[in-house]
């Protein structure tokens, strides 16, 4: 079954024009922390949570979407200005410096990823972040060839690991936040001057 997962800069908006069963956990009934059905399935009515836990549930054929807060897009302030951050080359070279990315999105606290193989591109963004999970580390010290050769096969091991199409568009995220960053900042420079 696929993995949907949608961004909101407040998921909360979204659903509470949405009808909706929160997604319950394992075996514990307690409500997911991003889980929805958005379809009929059986639910507590008072707590409005799933009375099926989420793997039961997906293993039944119930589909689950994950609605994520992603507080990168608060400082967006329509769609042209979302695609201009995400068409607009960023400054990679600032991937080079721990004060800045642990600023970013996924990647904080994993300069040393970024240092070691400085992304030029989406792609390789991407190939870093999935490099930073367990299952794709031992890339690291591999040249790009090799890294994209093997980065998005799926693992032999239960190491958690990501798929590309999550990681290509958390890269894009990144990247948004990245010139979101650069273009406040000059913004704030302006004003000074």
């Amino acid at each position: 079954m696929p993995d949907i997962d949608i961004d909101f800069a407040d998921r909360t908006q979204a659903l509470s024009v949405l009808k909706h069963v929160d997604a319950s956990l394992d075996g514990t009934f307690k409500k997911h922390n991003t889980g929805v059905y958005c379809t009929s399935i059986p639910y507590n009515p008072v707590s409005g949570i799933s009375t099926i836990d989420y793997k039961t549930a997906e293993e039944r054929g119930y589909f689950k979407l994950d609605f994520l807060n992603v507080s990168v897009y608060e400082g967006v302030k329509d769609k042209q200005h979302l695609t201009k951050l995400m068409e607009t080359e960023p400054p990679w070279e600032l991937l080079e410096q721990d004060e800045f990315t642990n600023l970013l999105f996924h990647v904080n606290g994993h300069g040393r990823v970024l240092r070691t193989l400085k992304p030029r591109d989406i792609e390789q963004l991407a190939a870093c972040l999935a490099i930073i999970r367990p299952a794709k580390k031992h890339l690291l010290d591999k040249s790009w060839n090799d890294i994209m050769k093997e980065v998005w096969v799926k693992p032999t091991t239960d190491e958690y690991y990501f798929k590309k199409a999550h990681a290509v568009a958390y890269a894009h995220v990144i990247v948004v936040q990245m010139n979101l960053i650069c273009e406040q900042l000059s913004d704030f420079s302006n004003k000074l001057d």
